[in-house]
């Protein structure tokens, strides 16, 4: 265990802080300034408002109950099996649960955000736990030829999954400063490799680019604000992805899919938001209209909705962020794909569209919608397309 300035232990999951040439790196990046990190908008890191306001939310029984699961989240039982053959289509993703996502793209294998621990937390007795079982067992997934992490937050970069996965020769693809963290958790230095926004790296044919997010960084009770935070595109011979990691709604994404898309999917962050900080993370009418401006503003390829149903990290009911995409997605003409965790699916098929979580929300007292976004919707109304709505099976 290494040791704070203070000379106090220093808990090995709050990583390392970036030093010499990776620091110096750091300091060379024009998206360093004033000796910290900034964002291309900007952004309020701490929350905003009363925090009066914002207690009551989180201990009044009412509120607290509905930000779990009444029962069982109905993990996809079969996902090792689906995923023995590789996909027809020559794309397919399986989201594992939180921003965890196996991507298959033209023969190879992309994990992205991997967090396989018990709870998002440097200690493995307190912090938020996990809602549902991970659905599969790191070490029957396979072969992985590249491991991309968003930013150093504990529900992003798991340090029990980071050394799992450090002794099966993968390479490791993050964003700035991040890698001192995988070198002090025992992944080889050559094996990572790190970038700053718009800088790309290939890994077995594939080019992976990381691209400008909203958000912040840090893992110890001192956030230096010194590793970067990214949203990632992954482009193959014939696909391209994008996943947005953790991010607040900002013009950007537009610049992004004019520079690198359109993309065949999206993976997009729609959950943890709270109006008391609502410019690190997005709402699901956010996380929509991130994925039109990614597409050129046409709602085409499908949307993978990513950060929600896993842990509990902030006061909106557990079912919302989904029920949330349903709506906005049929507002906007979008396509969502609502896959239970570790269910695979190719875009080319169409979307999975079962409303899964329904049947284990915490119902409001007194009746009502499942959730305040929820009245008016159909169970039909899953944001499927025209050409689609006719094979769907809800």
């Amino acid at each position: 265990m290494s040791r704070t300035r203070a000379g106090l232990p220093r808990p090995a999951a709050f990583g390392a802080d970036p030093t010499g040439e990776r620091m110096a790196r750091i300091r060379r990046s024009p998206n360093f300034a004033d000796g910290v990190f900034v964002n291309p908008v900007a952004a309020r890191i701490t929350p905003s408002g009363s925090m009066l306001k914002f207690l009551p939310t989180y201990f009044r029984k009412a509120d607290r109950i509905r930000r779990a699961p009444a029962g069982t989240v109905p993990v996809h039982p079969t996902t090792l099996a689906d995923l023995a053959a590789p996909p027809a289509s020559g794309l397919r993703l399986t989201w594992m649960g939180h921003s965890s996502v196996l991507t298959e793209i033209d023969g190879r294998r992309v994990l992205f955000d991997p967090v396989w621990g018990e709870r998002c937390s440097p200690f493995s007795f307190a912090g938020p736990r996990r809602l549902h079982p991970v659905p599969v067992p790191l070490a029957e997934l396979g072969p992985v030829d590249a491991v991309v992490i968003s930013h150093d937050h504990y529900d992003h970069l798991d340090m029990p999954t980071v050394r799992s996965l450090a002794g099966t020769g993968t390479t490791f693809v993050v964003p700035l400063g991040v890698g001192a963290h995988l070198e002090h958790w025992g992944v080889p230095a050559e094996r990572v490799t790190e970038l700053d926004w718009e800088e790309s790296t290939t890994v077995a044919g594939l080019t992976l680019t990381a691209t400008p997010a909203r958000h912040f960084c840090g893992r110890a009770l001192r956030n230096t604000q010194h590793t970067l935070w990214a949203s990632w595109v992954v482009a193959g011979p014939e696909h391209r992805v994008f996943h947005s990691g953790d991010t607040g709604y900002f013009p950007g994404f537009a610049d992004i899919g004019a520079a690198h898309g359109p993309f065949d999917a999206t993976m997009i962050q729609i959950g943890a938001y709270s109006e008391l900080w609502p410019d690190i993370h997005m709402r699901p009418e956010e996380g929509v209209r991130a994925h039109t401006d990614l597409q050129g503003g046409t709602p085409t390829g499908i949307m993978l909705p990513i950060h929600w149903g896993t842990f509990n990290l902030a006061p909106h009911p557990w079912e919302e962020p989904a029920e949330g995409s349903v709506v906005a997605a049929e507002a906007a003409g979008a396509t969502v794909s609502m896959p239970r965790p570790g269910q695979p699916f190719e875009p080319a098929a169409g979307p999975v569209l079962e409303p899964w979580w329904r049947a284990v929300a915490v119902r409001p007292e007194g009746g009502g919608p499942e959730s305040r976004l929820t009245t008016g919707v159909r169970d039909s109304a899953v944001a499927v397309p025209r050409k689609h709505r006719a094979e769907a099976q809800l």
